[in-house]
């Protein structure tokens, strides 16, 4: 059975759908008290580790998902002053970014084969405002997405699109041992009474599965 780490859970959208496919919550970071008190009534089983910020991923229990909405509030075009990744709340993506790293560099000394190091696989959630927030404009998710791969393949340079603009859509794949995928999905074409478009975000550590899991 797949195992999963929730950040940034709210009320447990990620736990919940995981469940639903046969794919076990193990833990989750949430300061609100009230989407705590949600998850508990029903993720009973789930460990709840608190703020982000405090958590050492090497001490947390290894899953092979961890997923995360990290704070929107200054990405999103529909507030603010749109401080991007550096923003007060935004930034935290960083803090999820840290997290992985930790879980998966302690592996790695603990001597796991490169197929198996916990997570493999993330997914990352957030608004679409992500692809024109930061300087120049889009600069934000081009960081996102050199933040994932960097987990994945050391330092590296994600360039801009030449348009300027990215994609609703897109794909990165860098041998057999990694791969990145993202897609905007409207909530309405899910059973859902309104038009919420978010970016999803899945990347593969050790393999080329992100676009299956996506497109496919």
């Amino acid at each position: 059975m797949l195992t999963l780490g929730s950040l940034f859970d709210g009320i447990g959208g990620f736990p919940l759908a995981a469940q639903r496919v046969g794919i076990k919550p193990l833990w989750a970071s949430e300061i609100e008290k009230f989407p705590i008190r949600v998850t508990k009534e029903h993720f009973p089983e789930m460990i709840h580790m608190g703020d982000i910020t405090k958590l050492d991923g090497a001490k947390l229990p290894p899953v092979d998902i961890i997923t995360g909405g990290s704070p929107c509030q200054d990405l999103s075009t529909a507030r603010g002053q749109r401080d991007g990744l550096a923003g007060s709340r935004s930034s935290l993506f960083y803090e999820m970014v840290r997290v992985i790293k930790e879980m998966r560099d302690a592996e790695k000394r603990r001597g796991r084969a490169a197929q198996s190091v916990h997570p493999r696989w993330i997914c990352w959630e957030n608004v679409p405002g992500s692809f024109s927030s930061g300087t120049p404009p889009g600069e934000d998710f081009r960081i996102v997405l050199q933040e994932f791969t960097s987990i994945g393949c050391g330092a590296v340079s994600i360039p801009r699109p030449e348009s300027g603009k990215w994609k609703p859509a897109g794909r990165i794949l860098l041998g057999d041992t990694f791969s990145l995928a993202w897609r905007c999905l409207n909530a309405q074409y899910w059973n859902v009474p309104q038009r919420r478009t978010r970016i999803l975000l899945v990347a593969d550590f050790a393999g080329t599965s992100a676009p299956k899991i996506l497109f496919d």
